[in-house]
Parts: C-alpha cells; sequence; structure tokens
C-alpha cells in the first residue's frame, strides 16, 4: 500500500455552511488512468450546484479485495457538503458514477470508478438501497486510511 499526493489530493477548501448536510463519500478505482479520473472527478463536483467539496485525503493505492484477478485499486475520502437528501444523494453519485463510465459486470469487479457513501452528517438510515454508515467501512482499509489522513475532524 502507498499513499500518492496529486494536485487535488488531498485539499482543504473553506467549507461552504450554506449546504444543510455533510457527507464523506469514498472513492475508487482500477481501470485506465485512475488518478486523471480523480482528478476529472473533483472538476465535475467543483462545478456542480448540489454538492460544495471540503476535503480530500490523499490517495491510496492498495490490493483488490473480494475479486482478486484484477489491477491494485485507488481510493481516496471526499469530504462534501449538500443540500440534497440522502436518497437525492445518493442518486447524484449513481449518475456521476455512470458519467465516468461505471459498469456493474459483477461483485467486486474492476470498475472505472467507484462512489460509496460513507457517512452523511450523523444520520442513520437503513433500506434496501442506502444504509447509512455504510455497513463495511471499518472493515475496509481503502476507506479507514485515507479517512485517517483528512485534517478537520469529521
Amino acid at each position: 500500500m502507498q499513499f500518492f499526493y496529486d494536485r487535488f489530493f488531498p485539499v482543504i477548501i473553506k467549507q461552504n455552511k450554506s449546504y444543510k448536510y455533510k457527507a464523506v463519500v469514498g472513492i475508487g478505482g482500477n481501470e485506465g488512468n485512475v488518478r486523471k479520473r480523480f482528478r476529472n472527478l473533483y472538476m465535475y463536483l467543483k462545478r456542480s450546484s448540489f454538492v460544495s467539496i471540503s476535503e480530500t485525503s490523499p490517495i491510496l493505492q492498495n490490493p483488490p479485495f473480494g475479486y482478486l484477478e484484477q489491477d491494485d485499486f485507488y481510493n481516496a475520502v471526499i469530504v462534501i457538503r449538500t443540500s440534497l437528501s440522502p436518497k437525492a444523494f445518493l442518486k447524484f453519485l449513481l449518475h456521476v458514477e455512470n458519467i465516468f463510465g461505471r459498469k456493474r459486470s459483477f461483485k467486486n469487479a474492476p470498475r472505472t470508478l467507484d462512489l460509496d457513501l460513507i457517512f452523511f452528517s450523523d444520520i442513520k438510515y437503513c433500506d434496501k438501497n442506502l444504509t447509512i454508515p455504510h455497513p463495511s467501512w471499518k472493515k475496509r482499509e481503502s476507506v479507514v486510511l485515507p479517512l485517517l489522513n483528512l485534517k478537520r475532524k469529521i
């Protein structure tokens, strides 16, 4: 495992308090130029009126889990402010994954971009499509290690 530092990873931005919620999103990918895709994702989110980026972690390169016959993953976390509800925010994240070419061929398959909603303010929520906090975040070094590198308290 190794951390990479990039133009937008890590960054700390003055928080935009006009948004109601603070979300922590895990980002990952292992197909194509993932670090460039992360930069493009950052710029896409920066231009969106639905969200405001507060902070990003460094990028962690780590081995895959589940399906092991694939390239290493790159992972980071982004702290985002939004006024979208949890379900609307999840829909937004799925839309962004689609824009960046995400295909769901099988569980733990290689992917261009994976966006996981880890935390959403202090909200606890569970239905068939969404569980907050993310049910396995504590078990994933790909989430825990980037979280430990954030400068602000979540």
